[in-house]
């Protein structure tokens, strides 16, 4: 006789308990990433480029498309800093890979390794098109670097454009991704 109500009030309470847990870690889910402050790179030279981790500042993390954007541009850098090409393209449009074919990828990337890779700012540009202004450390050898900049790490200051393709955000073609500016790192 006993046996009904404790079965009912254990029921009820494992249920209380299971949705109070779902709202605890449902809000832990919508808090964005810690953001940092924008700074020059405080790496110091024998260290650079820096981590491979892409982080975002205040403005940036606040935004609603920071979490897929972020993970994309880390995606992205991951195969870069691993010489992945076939994972480089499932971050790129169809248009993007075309003009970086397998070959010249390796090329240009065979000794490229990115980090302090920072997200300032996120901007919409139209229903399927996003603009990010991204900064990034890159070291190289010098052979491997811009023509107009032959050493072996470099800033880089860019914006580069994403779009909406093949049901998820990609790096598309776009000017501003292909004119960034960019400094030699500090020696001393």
């Amino acid at each position: 006789m006993w046996l009904l109500p404790v079965l009912l009030v254990t029921v009820i309470a494992t249920a209380v308990g299971a949705l109070v847990a779902r709202s605890v870690y449902a809000g832990q889910e919508s808090l964005p990433p810690p953001a940092v402050e924008p700074s020059p790179s405080s790496v110091p030279p024998s260290e650079q480029p820096g981590t491979s981790e892409v982080k975002g500042t205040v403005d940036a993390t606040a935004h609603p498309l920071y979490r897929p954007l972020r993970d994309l541009l880390q995606r992205q850098f991951d195969a870069i800093n691993a010489r992945d090409y076939e994972s480089w393209a499932s971050t790129v449009t169809d248009e993007r890979r075309e003009q970086m074919p397998e070959k010249k990828w390796q090329n240009d990337y065979q000794t490229t390794t990115d980090g302090s890779i920072v997200i300032y700012r996120i901007e919409v540009v139209g229903d399927d098109d996003v603009r990010v202004l991204l900064h990034f450390t890159s070291t190289q050898d010098k052979e491997y670097a811009p023509p107009e900049l032959q050493v072996e790490c470099i800033h880089w200051n860019v914006v580069y454009a994403f779009t909406n393709e093949r049901d998820g955000w990609r790096q598309a073609v776009a000017g501003s991704s292909q004119s960034p500016k960019h400094e030699a790192c500090e020696t001393g």
